[in-house]
């Protein structure tokens, strides 16, 4: 493993454990170029993912653009780190699970859509407002009514 700080090739595990949801290994590094410390994480990768844009371009599915998109919309919530993971560790074991290299970044929206829903309906307003492009005020209230009422029934 190269080294972040010094770009040394070699670095020694000083200590291994399992994440909080079991879906990847932390191990704690030391560089043996400078001596400095770093953690990496070992996630189990069913097949290579390809997301296709609204605009036809390809690209590599990337876990860590799927955390930064769900943590922005949870920012300042009261849910637990946790939480953000195994919602983020589901959607991409059921996308590697579906048996198809390619999937669309609509499908990936509406997945964490549905994953937000359930999770803090504040969060799922803010997602749905950049994946909706929501414009005006308005396409807010609107949005906002329709989870209202949706917890109603």
């Amino acid at each position: 493993m190269r080294c972040p700080f010094c770009g040394h090739e070699d670095s020694q595990v000083k200590d291994s454990r399992p994440t909080d949801d079991g879906a990847a290994i932390r191990r704690r590094r030391q560089c043996e170029g400078c001596a400095a410390r770093f953690t990496t994480f070992e996630r189990i990768q069913l097949r290579d993912l390809f997301v296709t844009k609204a605009e036809g371009r390809r690209e590599a599915f990337d876990r860590d653009k799927l955390l930064r998109s769900v943590s922005i919309a949870t920012r300042k919530r009261p849910i637990e780190p946790g939480r953000i993971e195994k919602l983020v560790s589901g959607i991409q074991r059921q996308l590697e699970t579906q048996g198809d290299s390619e999937v669309s970044s609509k499908r990936i929206g509406e997945m964490v859509m549905e994953g937000l829903k359930g999770l803090d309906s504040v969060a799922y307003i803010r997602f749905a407002s950049v994946y909706r492009d929501f414009s005006e005020a308005k396409d807010f209230e609107e949005f906002a009514g329709s989870v209202e009422d949706a917890g109603r029934g």
